[in-house]
């Protein structure tokens, strides 16, 4: 089985009937987060995420499944596909992943899609101390790598305060 992400706040959706994606919003619990080194906005998307408030915009667009003239999409996920079923979150729900589903109340299809799974690598000081001193010298030789290892974080008291 091939390794795949955990889907966060913010995840890029599209419906195979719409024209426009929108971003996944978590509302069923304030716990549980990924990727985000300060715990604060990437909240994992759960199998609880359904409804009608589910995403930021709560359309994608005009909604091509209707016949006639295309009416305005209203976005009612009834029930998630394809999760990750070993781990249950605190609010009940299971782990949505990049190649979950889920199913519109209109289409009755699994017919929404996860095109970006909202991770976002975050950079941090250790990252930096652990990074090679040689290669980032390569990469910015405009930045004494050296000197930005050596720097101490300020403590206070530095502009002649006491």
């Amino acid at each position: 089985m091939a390794e795949k992400h955990i889907v966060v706040q913010g995840a890029l959706c599209k419906c195979q009937f719409g024209q426009v994606p929108d971003k996944l919003k978590v509302l069923t619990h304030q716990k549980e987060y990924a990727n985000d080194k300060s715990a604060s906005k990437k909240l994992i998307v759960t199998t609880k995420e359904i409804g009608a408030a589910t995403f930021e915009k709560n359309t994608f667009g005009n909604c091509t499944k209707m016949g006639g003239p295309p009416p305005p999409c209203k976005i009612m996920v009834t029930e998630w596909q394809k999760f990750y079923d070993k781990v249950q979150l605190s609010n009940g729900g299971y782990i949505i992943v990049e190649d979950s589903k889920a199913v519109c109340a209109i289409a009755g299809t699994p017919c929404i899609e996860i095109i970006d799974h909202g991770q976002r690598a975050e950079a941090s000081q250790q990252n930096f101390k652990n990074a090679d001193k040689d290669v980032q010298q390569q990469i910015n030789p405009l930045v004494d790598s050296e000197e930005m290892y050596n720097e101490q974080p300020s403590g206070g008291g530095q502009d002649g305060a006491i």
